[in-house]
Order: C-alpha cells, then structure tokens, then sequence
C-alpha cells in the first residue's frame, strides 16, 4: 500500500510538472531525476565558492588587503542574496531550461522581445552523483580547514580584520577595494545551473528555488569561513616559491601550514577533485542550455544541437558541442594565462549581465503590476511573449521584493562594471584587462548574426504545445 501511496505521488508529481511545462508551450521531453538535495549538491559544487576563493584570493588582498577581503566578501554575499533571490522568483514562474533568455522573452516588450531575448543568451548517474558531491563538498572543506587551522601559525586579529592594502596604486583605497571587490563576487557567479537543469527536476517550480536560496547560504557559509582561516594562516610571502611556481598560492599555504609534502598534497588533491566536480556539472548544465535554445531556433545549427537521444533521454550532441568548446577554451591557457583570465572574464561578466537584464524587466513589471497572483488552472499558456504573466509558487511579496529587487540591480551594476578595470592604475599590456573589448566584439557578431539571419528564423520561445 505504501509502495502504491509513493508511486501515485511521484506519477501525480511529474503529471504536475509536464503540465506546468506545457503551460509554458513547451513539449516535455526529458526524464525528471532530479529532486532537492541532488541539484542542491550540483549547484553547491558549480558554485565552489570556498574551493574558488582559494584559488583566486590574491585579487582582494592585492586591492582591498586582508580587512577589504572580508568586508568585500560579505557585500558580495549580501548582493549575491539579492540577486538570486530575483533570479529564484523568475525560476518559479517559468521554471525552463531557457532560463536567462526565456525570462527575458515574456517580460519584455514585445516590440523589442526577439532581440532582448537573443542578445541576453550571450541521466540518471549525475543527480545520483548529485548527493555525493554535496558531501564531498561539504567534508572536503573541513579536510582543509583543519589542519589549515590547527597546524599553521596565526597571524593577529588587527592584521586580519583591520589591514588594507592599496596595490594596484588606486587614487583611492575605496577604489582599490571596488577593484579587488568583484573576485569576491564572481566567487558566487554561477550558481543559476540550477536552473538550466530545470526540465529534470521533479517539483521545479518549487525545488529551483530552494536550491538556489540554500546553495548561497551554504556556499557563503563555508566561503566565510575558508576566507577568515586563510587570512589568519596566510604569511607575508602568499605561499612562497611554491604558490608562484604552481600559480595557485593555496598550495604553499598547505605546504607552510602543514610542513608535510604528502599532507598538502592531500589537501589540493581535494580541491582538484572538486574543480573536476564542477566542471562536469558545468558541461551538464551548459549543454542543457544550448539544446534550449536551439530548440528555439536561436543558434546556427539549431537542428542538430535540439536533438534529444530518445534511449537516453540526453541532448547528447549539445553535450558533444559543450565537451568540444571547453577543450579547445582548455587549449589557449597552454599558450597564454593572459588569455585564458582575460576569457574567464569575460564570461562571469556575461553572466553578470545577463542577470541584470532579466532583473531589470522584472523590476518595471513588479513595479506596474503586470504580474498576476499564482494559480496552478492549467487552461491557458502563460509566462511566454504575448501571454499572461504569474507568479510562481516562490516569491518576495510586496514592497520588500520591490526592495531586493532595486537592491539587486544596484549591486549587479557595480559588480558589472568594475570587472573590466584592470588590476593596476598603470597597466601594460600583459595586465590590461581586456574583457570589455572581449564582450563588445561578441556582442557585436551576435548582433550581426541576428539581423542578417537569427530574427528570419528565432521568433522568441516557441510554443511547441496548445491547451
């Protein structure tokens, strides 16, 4: 009987989620094997925010010293809330693996819809993985924080909290820490995976933004304390020889802390792991993206890049296309760092930007009240161009969303714009950042892209199904 009771529920469940999905004219086509803790584990390790502050600390203490990194750290928390809280009611109303594109779509004017829509785009072993990589996650940082902890010599309270340092000879140290601010905040970039896994999760109007709400809180959680013990175990030279060899301070931090070569192997073994990790979710996620918008006819190739494998239920050559631009990206930090940084980027401050133009819309549309009351009736098409707009089951309600919402926008534009400074008031070269002329020539062929060809073919998201 409880067997029967469980399977009812699930069927009834993924008959709820196919329907909310054709709702959205979409034609349901891949296996829901996803539930809450599983793509919590997912998007907890793409986020990686303690294993990716290890790695990229160097930026916030070089601007900003020890004090700023930790202030810089909560501010980015605190706006990374915000906006992903945005992001966390876009994902209840229209929980598709579209996502950033789709949202833009329905909220813009339809006058304008195609092109916002098109410019803002810029299995089953994986949610079981999904659950062990939360673990892994969450022990492997206490298997560095520990002996990090409890085995390195500790620098005093006034050099971690009240040091600032001004290295890239700023006017200002304001402005130096504004500079070494963003690494702090592109620590949390990425954490909308999630919802580009959207059509495999089960309850996903619900389930997305649970997690995305949660994976931040526990991601800032262990990020905080992966930061605090790193300013107070860190010595003057940031890791020594072995961090300039290596490129990747933390190593010689382990080494000095631990004063054993096979414990801080074990311990930057752990993090490799987890990098490894992530990168297999980003391709996940990645391919889960370009098959949705090649569905909607929005990319060159669209008809084989939407193809799903009927036996696996996978868009296998989508996956193909990610594993294939990831290696050949992989290449070019073999010929140059500088490129490969200036490319990494490049692509969170995409990212960032697609995340202030969905919030943008949905800000002018809260603010007229266009959006109607959640209703689960599954008579008509909603949250796609032209039709009627409603909330999710998941929302900030009244003037404090209005709030969170303006909030989010501020501190999404800061974070934007900082990222294209360069790292030194007089840079050469090598250290210019070249990110914005990066961004401005891929938006400049995506544009030419789109009138001599995308908007004869992309109409915006298809409705693939009526009611």
């Amino acid at each position: 009987m409880v067997t029967h009771e469980v399977k009812s529920h699930a069927s009834s469940m993924r008959e709820r989620d196919d329907a909310q999905l054709q709702r959205m004219g979409k034609k349901p086509a891949l296996k829901r094997n996803f539930g809450l803790l599983s793509i919590l584990g997912f998007s907890c390790t793409i986020l990686g925010t303690w294993e990716g502050l290890l790695g990229t600390f160097t930026g916030p203490l070089r601007n900003g010293g020890s004090g700023g990194a930790i202030y810089a750290f909560i501010f980015g928390w605190v706006g990374t809330f915000a906006s992903f809280m945005v992001l966390a009611e876009l994902a209840s109303m229209a929980p598709t693996s579209g996502g950033q594109y789709h949202w833009a779509a329905m909220l813009a004017p339809p006058k304008h819809m195609k092109f916002i829509s098109f410019v803002t785009v810029g299995g089953k072993i994986l949610p079981r993985a999904g659950v062990v990589l939360l673990v892994m996650h969450i022990v492997g940082f206490f298997g560095v924080l520990i002996p990090l902890v409890y085995m390195a010599k500790h620098n005093t309270k006034e050099q971690v909290f009240l040091s600032f340092h001004n290295g890239g000879g700023f006017k200002t140290q304001g402005l130096s820490w504004f500079v070494g601010m963003t690494t702090c905040a592109f620590a949390f970039g990425g954490d909308d995976a999630a919802v580009h896994m959207a059509e495999e999760i089960a309850n996903a109007s619900k389930v997305i933004p649970q997690s995305l709400m949660l994976s931040v809180g526990i991601n800032g959680c262990l990020g905080f304390g992966i930061l605090i013990a790193t300013m107070f175990c860190t010595g003057p030279d940031l890791g020594g020889k072995l961090g300039d060899i290596t490129g990747y301070p933390y190593m010689g931090i382990f080494l000095e802390a631990t004063n054993s070569v096979s414990g801080s192997l074990v311990m930057s073994a752990i993090i490799f792991v987890i990098y490894v990790s992530a990168f297999l979710g980003l391709l996940a996620t990645t391919s889960r993206q370009l098959g949705s918008f090649s569905r909607d006819r929005g990319v060159p190739g669209w008809r084989l890049w939407s193809r799903i494998s009927a036996s696996r239920q996978l868009p296998i050559p989508a996956l193909i296309a990610s594993v294939t631009i990831a290696w050949l990206l992989a290449m070019i930090r073999i010929g140059s760092d500088v490129a490969m940084e200036d490319i990494v980027s490049m692509a969170v401050s995409a990212i960032y930007l697609s995340y202030l133009l969905v919030s943008i819309l949905l800000f002018v549309r809260r603010i007229r009240g266009d959006i109607s009351l959640y209703n689960d009736s599954e008579d008509e098409i909603i949250n796609v161009p032209g039709a009627k707009l409603v909330w999710g089951p998941f929302r900030c309600p009244g003037i404090l969303g209005t709030i969170v919402n303006g909030y989010a926008i501020i501190y999404i534009t800061i974070i934007i714009f900082f990222s294209f400074w360069p790292s030194t008031m007089d840079p050469t070269i090598a250290t210019m950042n070249w990110s914005v002329l990066a961004i401005g020539g891929a938006m400049f062929f995506a544009i030419l892209y789109y009138i001599f060809h995308a908007r004869h073919v992309y109409t915006g998201p298809i409705v693939e199904v009526s009611l």
